[in-house]
């Protein structure tokens, strides 16, 4: 085939080619978004694209799961550690619907991925064809946008459409979905012009500068301002800005779960880590500031507690891209919305460089008691049994804090989110709305492929692991450099606590027989260790960290240990459990 005819915004170059197919013409643009590489797991509804997928193999790395719902998860992976789209490719019915949990996650958790799924030819669409699903009303709820592609023709104008809305505004998935007929059919006539605005889409509102100023002036006069960050200002590019921002303005910073890694952990202005199983001083001070700054998150639950015992004494400005969050759960005094970056740089000029130390104090008194009552013990148990804590501190300091840590979910994502001393942006990478168990093991393959200059580390629960390990023949097959540490407590840790605390410790089905996990590990050929002695910690650390490719750390955990402080639900952020003796009845 002839040279793929490209557009660009000021000019077409065509250049005369042979035929060419549906098939080709779907690579081709995947070319021309910059796509190099895509996860997937062929079958007969995309048979086609896989055919002309093996002329492409120079230009295109195609990665082959083990599972579709492991295609969509690497794919989320490499788009959170870059920005970029992330792309996976299935086939019909089972395939397709393997990918709705993945989905799910990078609906809610705003990942750009473009899925791209095979369907039965046009004219049996409707007739329950073998390995027939409606996939576009299946994943209508899950995806920003999807749409099915039935004449080849429309290949060009529709994935420009989607690769411009699963990566402009919010992030979100989008998929499409493509007929047989479509794959097969030959034109004539084939060129790719990139997707600039949709006629019924707005991503970029238009930024308001009288609320930037009254958000200034509110700043300004707080005595006891209080910022709030999530991962818009990641998905916005705006870490520099937020850094001047918070450095101007001398207020105090905390961060949402997806929003960790946005600013350095050792930042002195930085305050710690919201939500839940967050820290004591985050939480508790919310419901003492006087002005209080969201920037690029939304209220989640997690955050928030009870709303009705929600930062009730605080002015709220709120910095957001997507409408639908403002107001949805906090009401604003202050509504700016807009892009995270464009509105910090807007604000940057007109706040005063300010200090508040009295203010900023009580955090630091807050952070001794939580030192004290259990930060203390998690990093130096008194206890034989090894924690997760100080598991998560050795990581830290033998990473110096610089590693992608991609976590499942569970006691050990609140642990790691808790103590990874994260340094450098686009560090964190796990599953935040959905909660999806399963994850950290193929985002981890997808983050390792698409920054291969730094060292990934997935750590992963025993239950999560189960979930997706079938990707070990994944990481073996291409021999990708994931470092997977599983800290295994033989329970499935966080109902387990919910269970020891609020429900009269009935362990209803949460323990776990398990496997012999190393020489599960071992039969895919990938180097592997368990821990069991504290003695071993360190050095068995160092072994996986300096190993070349793949390895596999199991460490034995205290069997029945819990995540502190804890925000119970119903309750307030004020109202943090520290132990389970403080327990309210």
């Amino acid at each position: 085939m002839d040279a793929l005819l490209t557009k660009t915004k000021t000019e077409t170059k065509k250049i005369p080619v042979q035929q060419i197919s549906g098939s080709e013409a779907l690579l081709r643009c995947l070319i021309a978004e910059g796509v190099d590489v895509l996860f997937g797991y062929p079958g007969g509804a995309i048979m086609p694209v896989y055919d002309a997928l093996y002329g492409f193999k120079d230009k295109l790395n195609h990665i082959l799961v083990r599972h579709e719902q492991g295609a969509i998860h690497a794919a989320q992976g490499y788009a959170r550690a870059t920005g970029k789209t992330g792309i996976a490719m299935v086939t019909s019915g089972p395939g397709a619907a393997n990918l709705v949990t993945g989905l799910a996650d990078a609906a809610i958790d705003s990942t750009p991925v473009v899925c791209i799924t095979g369907q039965v030819a046009e004219h049996l669409l409707g007739t329950d064809a073998f390995q027939e699903m409606d996939v576009i009303n299946t994943t209508l709820p899950v995806t920003k946008w999807n749409v099915q592609i039935t004449q080849a023709s429309a290949i060009a104008s529709q994935v420009a459409k989607a690769f411009y809305i699963a990566r402009s505004g919010r992030p979100g998935p989008v998929l499409i979905d493509i007929t047989k007929n479509a794959q097969i059919e030959m034109m004539d006539e084939f060129e790719y012009e990139k997707c600039e605005s949709v006629r019924t889409y707005s991503p970029k509102p238009t930024l308001d500068h009288t609320a930037v100023e009254a958000a200034a002036a509110l700043i300004n006069s707080a005595k006891k301002p209080y910022i709030l960050v999530g991962q818009g200002v990641q998905l916005s590019g705006a870490e520099k800005e937020l850094l001047a921002f918070v450095e101007k303005s001398g207020i105090p910073v905390a961060s949402t779960l997806l929003g960790l890694s946005t600013l350095p952990t050792n930042h002195p202005l930085y305050v710690g880590y919201l939500g839940m199983h967050g820290n004591y001083g985050t939480n508790v001070l919310t419901n003492s500031c006087d002005v209080l700054i969201a920037i690029g998150m939304r209220f989640d639950d997690r955050v928030t507690g009870n709303v009705s015992k929600y930062a009730k004494q605080a002015t709220v400005i709120h910095i957001e891209l997507d409408k639908a969050e403002i107001n949805k759960i906090i009401k604003a005094d202050v509504a700016v919305h807009a892009d995270a970056k464009e509105a910090l740089k807007a604000l940057l000029p007109l706040i005063n460089e300010n200090k508040h130390d009295e203010w900023h104090r009580r955090f630091t008194e807050a952070s001794r008691v939580e030192h004290e009552k259990v930060i203390q013990f998690d990093y130096y148990p008194l206890d034989k049994a090894l924690k997760m804590g100080e598991v998560i501190r050795e990581l830290g300091e033998q990473t110096k804090g610089e590693a992608v840590i991609v976590t499942d979910v569970g006691q050990h994502q609140m642990v790691t989110s808790r103590y990874y001393p994260f340094k450098k942006t686009r560090s964190n990478i796990t599953s935040g709305g959905a909660g999806t168990m399963g994850f950290a093991l193929p985002a981890a393959m997808g983050a390792a492929l698409a920054v291969p200059q730094r060292q990934v580390v997935a750590v992963i629960g025993d239950g999560g692991f189960q979930m997706t390990l079938q990707e070990l023949g994944t990481i073996m097959q291409y021999n990708i450099p994931v470092k997977i540490i599983v800290l295994n407590n033989n329970f499935l840790g966080m109902v387990r606590q919910w269970q020891q605390l609020f429900h009269d410790k009935r362990y209803s089905f949460t323990e776990m027989t398990n496997p012999n996990f190393v020489a599960l590990v071992e039969a895919y050929s990938i180097p592997a260790k368990k821990i069991t002695e504290r003695t071993d910690l360190k050095d068995g650390l160092t072994a996986m960290l300096n190993s070349a490719g793949p390895y596999f750390l199991e460490i034995v955990v205290e069997k029945e240990g819990n995540v502190f402080p804890m925000v119970p639900t119903g309750a307030g952020v004020a109202e943090v459990l520290l132990e389970p003796q403080t327990k309210k009845q």
